[in-house]
């Protein structure tokens, strides 16, 4: 559209020739969007925004008073806001080239000033406080300028071959190359050892595959040995088994024949035996009761002669007190009693007769005897002679 104008966008659209934009500046600040511009009353110009690079090449002076070249990058550009787009514009608009030129010749003022108050070492060892220090320093002209600071690196530092900085690095370098010799002298010693590791693993695999090569060299010679053995080996195992089965065999007819010898002599003789120790056992029982029997039945016929004979022998006895002078007391009684002893004189001789016979004596043996009996009765004693 005609009179309308749009800036890049790494640009700032200044237009002059009406009142002044904010902050009573001189033009008016667009960015990032455009304009209408009534031509020939406003008069449009564009201001860089892009990052620029300056670098800075400064000898310097420490405080030990060694000089020293310092080599240096910044990278800055226009600030964003509009104050720092008005400062840069009625600055560097008309030779916007200039900016990288002066902001290194700013800055290179600023390094000289702080290296002078630093000694070697703190430079070498400390390169971040130096580039925050320049920039602490330069911040406040940079930002008349209407430039800001994205970065500044240290590159270079150069002593100008007074050697004072390879001097300094040498107890460094001489610590760093003893640690790498003994690193070195590590590494050897453990790749030695690995080595001789490996070959004495060598040598055990060479021992044990030659141990198992004997082994299996054995076990086959064996294998062999047993196969050509096993043919005779097995003749000699089935003659064992036929000698072993003919022994079995006439083991087992001589336990046959010791039973049939059993079965058909002891037993018989035994038997025979003990049915003749039976039959004697029977018939010397049988003669016993036969015996027993014999003196029962003649003890029975003795007994009943001697019955027979007992009212003769009470009847002598009675003779014998015929002629006897007998005084009677008691009337009665005391004949009853004289009676009664009779009867039991007599039964006595009976028992006595009995017991001789039983003795086995003949009668016509016992001697005679001459007894003195005393009957006693409730009136006295008499005495009974008797012959």
């Amino acid at each position: 559209m005609f009179g309308y104008r749009v800036p890049q966008a790494d640009q700032a659209m200044l237009i002059s020739g009406g009142r002044g934009g904010a902050a009573a500046a001189p033009f008016k600040v667009v960015t990032g969007h455009g304009a209408f511009v009534i031509p020939v009353f406003r008069k449009v110009q564009f201001l860089t925004l892009s990052l620029f690079e300056a670098e800075v090449e400064e000898p310097c002076v420490t405080k030990q008073g060694i000089a020293l070249t310092v080599r240096a990058v910044i990278a800055a550009k226009v600030g964003n806001d509009t104050e720092s787009i008005v400062n840069a514009a009625q600055r560097f608009l008309s030779d916007q080239h200039q900016m990288p030129t002066l902001t290194g010749r700013i800055f290179a003022g600023h390094l000289r000033s702080i290296i002078g108050s630093m000694t070697v070492e703190e430079i070498i060892t400390e390169r971040q406080k130096l580039a925050t220090e320049v920039l602490d320093g330069s911040k406040g002209e940079m930002a008349k300028m209407g430039l800001i600071v994205d970065a500044l690196q240290i590159q270079n530092i150069d002593d100008g071959g007074l050697g004072y900085i390879k001097a300094m690095a040498a107890p460094h370098n001489a610590r760093i190359q003893q640690q790498a010799q003994i690193a070195q002298a590590s590494a050897d010693q453990a790749a030695a050892e690995a080595q001789q590791e490996s070959l004495r693993q060598q040598a055990k695999y060479q021992r044990d595959t030659a141990i198992t090569q004997a082994g299996f060299a054995a076990e086959t010679q064996a294998a062999q040995a047993k196969a050509a053995q096993a043919g005779p080996l097995s003749e000699a195992q089935a003659q064992q088994e036929v000698i072993n089965a003919k022994t079995e065999l006439a083991q087992r007819q001589a336990s046959l024949r010791e039973e049939q010898l059993v079965a058909e002599v002891i037993k018989p003789a035994q038997a025979d035996a003990e049915k003749l120790r039976i039959m004697a056992k029977a018939e010397a029982e049988r003669t016993r009761i036969q015996a027993e029997a014999a003196a029962s039945s003649n003890r029975v016929a003795l007994d009943q002669a001697l019955i027979d004979q007992l009212p003769q022998i009470v009847e002598k006895a009675a003779q014998g007190l015929a002629g006897a002078k007998v005084t009677m007391l008691n009337g009665s009684d005391g004949l009853s009693d004289m009676i009664s002893g009779l009867a039991a004189q007599g039964v006595a001789i009976f028992d006595a007769l009995r017991g001789e016979v039983g003795s086995d004596k003949p009668l016509q043996d016992l001697p005679a005897t001459r007894e003195r009996k005393e009957i006693s009765g409730k009136g006295g004693v008499n005495d009974i002679p008797t012959d």
